[in-house]
């Protein structure tokens, strides 16, 4: 059984900065991709950022890009969400998710594992 513990969450300003991070148990964590989503209130839980297994590879939904940086460290089993000039819409509850495989995905059906999620929110 895998478990993913998500931390960092908080309240922030308008333009300030989060960084998220997700411990996971188990010791095949290089074994897969990670991803990290949100949800934010009356609304579906969505893509944020991805990545690989090595974490050479990453891929960003287009109202994150140039904003937020995923990270992960693979000797820490630890992932990691970097959110920079963090906006009022931003606001949603993080969850990290274990992809199905190596390869990152936007799809959450393509993920097996969920963290129980750390609430966001900016204040404009």
């Amino acid at each position: 059984q895998v478990q993913l513990v998500e931390s960092g969450g908080g309240l922030v300003q308008a333009g300030g900065s989060l960084r998220l991070s997700c411990a996971a148990s188990g010791r095949t964590f290089s074994s897969y991709a990670m991803g990290w989503f949100r949800q934010a209130p009356g609304k579906e839980r969505g893509f944020v950022a991805a990545v690989n297994w090595s974490g050479r590879t990453t891929d960003y939904a287009d109202s994150v890009k140039g904003r937020f940086t995923i990270s992960r460290d693979n000797a820490k089993n630890t992932v990691y969400l970097q959110m920079n000039s963090l906006k009022a819409e931003d606001t949603a509850v993080y969850y990290c998710a274990r992809s199905l495989s190596i390869y990152d995905s936007r799809d959450p059906a393509r993920y097996d594992y969920w963290g129980q999620g750390t609430q966001v929110t900016v204040s404009s």
